[in-house]
C-alpha cells in the first residue's frame, strides 16, 4: 500500500475506470435525478472495535437502546390478504402477531400470553382468535381479551388490563413495518429519500415469489455489512468479474437511516485486464449473475440474447429485459433506464432492511441478530410484479435453513444460492477472527464502505441515547 497523499482529502478517490454518472450518461434512457445526484459524506477513518460484533454486553444495548424504538420491516402485505391472516415476526428477544383485520388494518400485538408466558402461536397462518393452547386464554385477533377458562380463579385480573400489549405498525409500498416503542419519526420521515426514489419502482405492485432464510454462525452486523460493499466481488466472487463493475460502484448515503450501493452489471470489473468482447459480458452474465432473467419463471428465456453490430452489452441487456419485463407484467417498461432493469441497486435502511431497487424482479435482505452474539438468522426474499390488472396473490411461503444446512439446500434461490455460499466461505471465518483479534480494530475504506461508516454511526447514536427513548 502506498503512503497518502496527504493533499488528498479523504473520500475523493474513486476507482480506474467508468464512473457510475458517466455510465448513466450512455445509458440508452434519460436517467432520473434518482440515479445521478451524488449524496457522500466522509465521516472519519476511525477503526471500529471488535466487540461490536462479539460482546455479549455490547449485544445487550442493542436490545435495550435500539431495537425497541427503530422501523422493523416485518411482513409484506401480500402475506396478509384476508382479514385473520397472521405472521408471526420474532427479533431480538420479542415476538409479534402481525395480523390484518377486518377493517383491512394491519395490527401488531406481543405473542405472549398473558397467564403463563407461552407463546401464542410459533408458525404463520389465519385466524379469528388466539387461543393459548396451555390454559386457553384467548384473544380476539384485534388483541383485545376474549375469555378463559375458570376465570374465577383470577378475580385479581380485570379484562380491561388483559389485552395483549402492541406495536406501532405503519406500511410503505407493501411493506409492513413495526416500531416497539410508540413514538418518534413517522415512517415516511424514517425512511426519507427513499419513498421518492421508489415510486418509480412501485413495489406495491410486487410480490413475495421466493422466500428463504438460514442460520448464518456471524454476527448479524458481519454478515449484512457483507452485503453493504461491492468490491469484495475481486475474490470472494470471481466469477462476477467479467459482467460486474464492482470497484465502479457508486456509494451514497443519507442522513441517518438510508444508503445505498449502485452496482453496474454489463461492463467488465476495472480489476479484468483484458476481456474477450460484449458477447462474451452477455454470455457470462446469462451463466452467472443471480438476477438474471433464467433464474425467474416470470422472466422469459435470455438465452437469445445476442449483442447486435453497435451496440453494447449493457445496451443489448437492457433491450431484452425492457422486452421481458412488458412483455410478462403488462406495463410499460419502455423508458426504463438499462440501470433500472439490469443493475444492482442496492438500498439499505438502518438498521437491518435491504430492498434492491429497480424495475426487475428486485431482492430483499433482512437480518436478524441470533440467540448469541456469534450467530444471525439471514432472510432473503425475491419480490416480482404480478400482471397487470390480475388480483395480488399469496406470497410464497418461507423456506428456513438451518446452521448445518447450506444456502444450495434452497433450489429455488438458483444460482444465488452458489453465490451466498460463496460469503458463507468468509462469513464464520470472519467471525473467529474477530475473537481472535490482536488489535481489537475493524478498518473500513473510506468510500467504498461508507455506508458501513454510516451504519455504525447511527447504531451509536441509539447505544449513547442521541436517538430513540433510552439513556446512556
Amino acid at each position: 500500500m502506498s503512503d497518502i497523499d496527504v493533499t488528498e482529502k479523504f473520500g475523493e478517490d474513486r476507482s480506474e475506470g467508468i464512473s457510475w454518472n458517466e455510465l448513466m450518461e450512455r445509458d440508452s434512457r434519460p436517467a432520473p435525478d434518482i440515479l445521478t445526484e451524488e449524496s457522500y459524506e466522509y465521516r472519519g477513518s476511525d477503526p471500529i472495535p471488535v466487540e461490536r460484533y462479539t460482546s455479549e454486553e455490547f449485544a445487550k444495548k442493542e436490545r435495550e437502546r435500539m431495537w425497541p424504538y427503530v422501523w422493523q420491516f416485518c411482513a409484506r402485505e401480500e402475506e396478509l390478504n384476508e382479514p385473520g391472516d397472521f405472521v408471526v415476526y420474532e427479533n431480538a428477544g420479542r415476538s409479534y402477531l402481525v395480523v390484518r383485520q377486518d377493517d383491512g388494518s394491519i395490527r401488531a400485538m406481543h405473542n405472549v400470553c398473558l397467564h403463563r408466558g407461552r407463546k401464542l402461536r410459533t408458525e404463520d397462518g389465519s385466524a379469528d382468535k388466539f387461543t393459548c393452547p396451555f390454559h386457553a386464554f384467548t384473544w380476539n385477533k384485534d388483541g383485545t381479551f376474549n375469555h378463559a377458562p375458570c376465570q374465577w380463579d383470577f378475580p385479581h385480573l380485570e379484562k380491561k388490563n388483559m389485552d395483549l400489549p402492541d406495536a406501532e405498525v405503519a406500511t410503505w409500498q407493501g411493506y409492513v413495518f413495526l416500531r416497539e416503542e410508540k413514538g418518534g419519526p413517522s415512517l415516511e420521515e424514517y425512511l426519507a429519500p427513499l419513498p421518492d426514489h421508489f415510486k418509480r419502482w412501485r413495489h406495491d405492485e410486487c410480490a413475495t415469489v421466493m422466500h428463504v432464510a438460514k442460520e448464518v454462525p456471524a454476527n448479524w452486523k458481519v454478515v449484512m455489512e457483507a452485503f453493504m460493499e461491492a468490491w469484495h466481488t475481486i475474490v470472494t466472487h470471481p466469477q462476477l468479474l467479467p459482467f460486474t463493475g464492482d470497484s465502479n460502484s457508486a456509494y451514497r448515503t443519507w442522513g441517518d437511516n438510508i444508503n445505498v450501493n449502485l452496482v453496474p452489471f454489463g461492463i467488465m470489473s476495472p480489476h479484468i485486464q483484458e476481456g474477450q468482447g460484449e458477447q462474451w459480458i452477455v454470455d457470462e452474465f446469462i451463466k452467472y449473475n443471480g438476477r438474471s432473467s433464467d433464474n425467474y419463471e416470470s422472466a422469459g428465456d435470455p438465452m437469445a440474447i445476442a449483442v447486435p453490430e453497435g451496440k453494447t452489452a449493457r445496451e443489448a441487456l437492457g433491450d431484452k429485459m425492457r422486452e421481458v419485463y412488458t412483455e410478462t407484467t403488462g406495463y410499460d417498461h419502455s423508458d426504463a433506464t438499462d440501470a433500472e432493469v439490469l443493475d444492482a441497486l442496492v438500498y439499505n435502511v438502518f438498521p437491518n432492511f435491504a430492498p434492491w431497487g429497480g424495475f426487475m424482479p428486485n431482492i430483499v435482505y433482512s437480518w436478524f441478530p441470533g440467540k448469541t452474539p456469534d450467530t444471525c438468522v439471514m432472510d432473503v426474499r425475491i419480490l416480482a410484479r404480478f400482471k397487470k390488472g390480475d388480483p395480488r396473490p399469496a406470497a410464497a411461503p418461507r423456506k428456513f435453513l438451518t446452521l448445518d444446512q447450506k444456502w444450495t439446500e434452497a433450489p429455488e434461490l438458483g444460482i444465488l444460492g452458489d453465490v451466498f455460499e460463496q460469503d458463507m466461505d468468509n462469513l464464520p471465518f470472519v467471525q473467529e477472527g474477530l475473537h481472535a483479534s490482536k488489535t481489537g480494530e475493524v478498518q473500513l475504506g473510506n468510500y467504498q464502505e461508507i455506508r458501513i461508516r454510516q451504519f455504525q454511526d447511527t447504531m451509536m447514536k441509539y447505544l449513547n441515547g442521541e436517538l430513540g427513548g433510552s439513556k446512556a
